[in-house]
């Protein structure tokens, strides 16, 4: 099979399109044929080892090299003798380390039906980033009907997400994004949008009950001043310069025990229960996956390098 590798760290330079042995689903793990894998910033993060400190140990390079991507969509082609609930032929989306190739294997329980009204493209999107969004607002962030939200970063693939989630769970969206995005945020639901390039919204007079930060641009020591007494501020983004990312993280968690506002960072986990959620969102359409750009797995470079960027609407597909 073709599969998109690294061998060491770096930028979008050191990814090589290379030919591979399919593999071979272990118990509880099933094969699927990749029909669209999503990528993420934790995926160009792994890939350049960054923040040196922690990322290169903790993502180290094995020997036959690393298949980046986790968001997946595909059909399943073969399964293990343990594993019931999926079956060859299944189309499926979730989570799968090694999702940019013909083929990856999966754990059975990190992926669910994909929904008929949901394209393979739209669902290899969802996994991580949409994960992030549900768990970020109605776990951490506790996020209730007629409460007040801002979303820091509401256009990109976690973004994008929270809206519509946030709206599914009956509360009052203020969207921030750059000009190029307000029309995109606004027709996903957002009930206010601030274009961040005309104003600054770390000066807002609103106070909110919650604040998803998906972008890592400012200390929570600002952000916290948008929120209510008692609110909480949930941070699931980390800047891209990656000597910023201790120091925000080290601030939030210095100013935490002195501030009536509740701090909240933490990483999606792929739980069953949570893509099923998903699942139902986007098949009675209170969600669709918004995606910007796809590209077939030889132009995989172009791909991390536009992500890179950081100005993607939605979410970067790959396409065996």
């Amino acid at each position: 099979m073709k599969a998109l590798v690294y061998h060491e760290f770096g930028g979008p330079d050191v990814l090589r399109v290379e030919e591979m042995e399919k593999p071979v689903p272990a118990a509880g793990q099933v094969l699927l044929r990749v029909r669209a894998a999503g990528l993420n910033p934790l995926d160009w993060r792994m890939m350049h080892g960054e923040p040196r400190a922690i990322a290169r140990l903790a993502f180290k390079i094995p020997a036959g090299g690393t298949i980046p991507g986790r968001d997946i969509a595909g059909v399943v082609e073969a399964v293990a003798p343990d594993v019931a609930q999926l079956k060859v032929g299944d189309e499926v989306f979730g989570v799968c380390p090694g999702a940019c190739a013909q083929y990856a294997r999966a754990r059975a329980t990190q992926l669910i039906a994909k929904p008929a009204n949901v394209s393979f493209e739209q669902a290899g999107g969802v996994g991580v980033a949409g994960l992030t969004a549900l768990q970020g607002l109605r776990d951490y962030g506790q996020l209730q009907a007629g409460q007040k939200l801002l979303i820091n970063g509401a256009a990109g693939g976690v973004g994008t997400f929270a809206v519509q989630i946030a709206k599914a769970l009956g509360a009052e969206v203020t969207a921030v994004c750059r000009t190029d995005k307000v029309e995109l945020v606004r027709s996903l639901g957002a009930d206010r949008v601030i274009d961040y390039t005309r104003e600054d919204f770390t000066k807002e007079k609103n106070h909110y009950d919650v604040l998803l930060d998906n972008v890592g641009n400012h200390h929570a020591s600002v952000l916290r001043h948008l929120v209510k007494r008692k609110g909480v501020c949930v941070v699931a983004g980390a800047p891209k310069e990656p000597s910023l990312i201790m120091r925000r993280l080290a601030n939030a968690l210095a100013i935490k025990p002195f501030v009536s506002q509740r701090i909240r960072i933490f990483m999606a986990k792929a739980l069953p229960a949570d893509l099923a959620a998903l699942q139902n969102l986007m098949a009675t359409g209170k969600l669709t996956p918004v995606v910007d750009r796809v590209y077939p797995l030889h132009e995989a470079r172009a791909a991390f390098a536009y992500l890179e960027e950081g100005h993607a609407r939605g979410k970067v597909i790959v396409t065996p």
